[in-house]
């Protein structure tokens, strides 16, 4: 299959690149930079030169390809209406050329879209007024092709997702333990949030890709709730710190902004069982609390 990607030299997108590769698929990627598009040459693929800006470029590598992927996500935090609708411009410019052709169109979202509180699953609804309900138009736009005969779905992957040279959430909260001298969470600490490998979300783009059925909605999840203080406490012990309990308010403050505050509070447990048992997708690398103890986390330089 020829595969277009965007998002492609991110902090995933390598590792879905290699997958694809090593599967036998060509993969065409958008570079915006000489550096974006050396690293997908490293990996196998060919740069594409555009951005998600560059509506005729999206165009024109939909158009060229067998299945695109659509990992790219940008803009100011500042302006969530202006990211929404960026997003939701990319994805139906990269559907366009896929319509009436059964291709398929993957695009990625996350499961902090799900209600909280719960254990919530694949046929359950997002929170239109949740923690990242900016990210629930570009998931409408995407499955609303499923009805022009694209096999379009949708992958939520968790909130972590861990391995080397992580340069996510979970460094945010490391580096904040490291500025402050406490390693803490909010409340009690037993808020749950999904994790799930880079290598394991690269095998589920991969088969997403492949065979998901139009309008599927995926979570790409291998444990369905990580709880806080065991991510702050194993963090504690790596940095030989004292752990902290906040409140909301001392958080907001705490962290490295009010947004990153509630989301460190936010208990959204997710099951990817159906996602699972549709792709015969089975989880197989270490959970992120082995990754925070043995992997590269609180043993490369501190930034």
């Amino acid at each position: 299959m020829r595969v277009f990607i965007t998002g492609g030299s991110g902090q995933t997108g390598p590792a879905v690149v290699a997958e694809l590769v090593a599967a036998g698929h060509s993969v065409t990627g958008l570079a915006r930079s000489d550096a974006a598009a050396a690293r997908l040459e490293s990996l196998g693929a060919t740069p594409h030169r555009g951005s998600l800006e560059d509506l005729d470029s999206l165009h024109s590598g939909a158009t060229a390809a067998d299945g695109v992927l659509h990992m790219a996500y940008g803009g100011d935090f500042s302006d969530l209406d202006d990211m929404m609708r960026r997003d939701r411009t990319a994805i139906e410019t990269l559907g366009q050329p896929l319509a009436h052709s059964g291709r398929p169109l993957v695009i990625t979202s996350g499961t902090l879209v799900m209600p909280a509180g719960r254990e919530t699953t694949e046929k359950d609804e997002p929170d239109m007024a949740g923690i990242a309900a900016f990210r629930i138009a570009g998931e409408r736009a995407c499955l609303d092709f499923a009805a022009r005969d694209v096999r379009a779905s949708v992958v939520r992957l968790a909130p972590t997702v861990h391995g080397p040279e992580d340069h996510g959430f979970i460094p945010m909260l490391i580096a904040t333990a490291r500025k402050t001298g406490v390693s803490a969470y909010v409340g009690d600490g037993t808020n749950r949030w999904p994790a799930v490998h880079r290598l394991d979300a690269a095998v589920l783009f991969r088969l997403a890709l492949e065979k998901a059925p139009a309008g599927s909605v995926l979570h790409g999840v291998a444990e369905s709730g990580v709880t806080l203080k065991s991510i702050a406490e194993t963090i504690a012990r790596g940095l030989d710190l004292p752990t902290a309990s906040l409140t909301p308010a001392e958080a907001a403050t705490h962290f490295v902004s009010p947004f990153m505050a509630t989301a460190y509070g936010f208990d959204g447990p997710v099951s990817s069982a159906h996602t699972q048992e549709l792709l015969g997708w089975s989880p197989t690398h270490p959970t992120l609390l082995d990754d925070l103890e043995h992997g590269d986390y609180l043993t490369r330089p501190a930034s």
